[in-house]
């Protein structure tokens, strides 16, 4: 046991503070239950701290905002690349990330051609739900949020203010990917956005 426990804190040391880590990080040293008790001992110590069930930080503090937190944003992203999956942003979280919703979301949720699953960080949830390869296909940063958002809101739930900010983030948009992404999308949205490329 002090074995594993040596090996997984020589580990955390090379890494840079700020990082997370998971538990199947270290799944080569030793079994699920002595790796859990060693990053249990390691966070009694305080080396590591466990932010979510299998997650934990290496914390970097400030010395007036103490521990600095990673984003869920940054932890989303951090569980997808360690997983190797595809995530996007969906519902209530695309919508306030185009700026069509003042109010921040606790809980974020993303599409995903990973395993279907909820996480909980504190008051908050990442959620991730499983989705299909053409949604995942969509490839602008606008136009995949845009196509998500309405699909939350619901077309003929659109406030003009609404649609006048759709109208205006379709133009920042790269136009040749703007075109891909509108034929991948559902008819009803995809007639939608063509209306309003028509009015521009």
């Amino acid at each position: 046991m002090k074995g594993i426990h040596k090996e997984i804190e020589n580990r955390i040391v090379k890494q840079r503070k700020g990082n997370l880590i998971f538990i199947s990080d270290f799944r080569t040293i030793g079994s699920q239950s002595a790796i859990k008790m060693a990053l249990s001992r390691l966070c009694a110590a305080r080396k590591i701290k466990r932010i979510a069930h299998g997650i934990y930080l290496i914390p970097k503090t400030d010395p007036v905002l103490g521990v600095i937190y990673p984003s869920l944003e940054e932890i989303a992203e951090a569980i997808a690349r360690k997983e190797h999956v595809k995530i996007k942003p969906a519902g209530a979280y695309a919508i306030h990330r185009l700026g069509l919703s003042t109010q921040v979301p606790t809980r974020l949720v993303y599409i995903t051609d990973g395993a279907p699953r909820q996480i909980k960080i504190g008051k908050a949830v990442i959620k991730f739900k499983a989705t299909t390869r053409k949604k995942l296909s969509l490839q602008g940063e606008i136009s995949s949020l845009i196509v998500q958002a309405l699909e939350a809101l619901g077309i003929e739930n659109i406030e003009p203010e609404e649609k006048q900010r759709i109208k205006e983030l379709l133009g920042k948009e790269d136009q040749k990917t703007l075109m891909h992404d509108i034929k991948l999308a559902p008819v009803r949205i995809s007639d939608y956005l063509y209306s309003l490329l028509k009015e521009k």
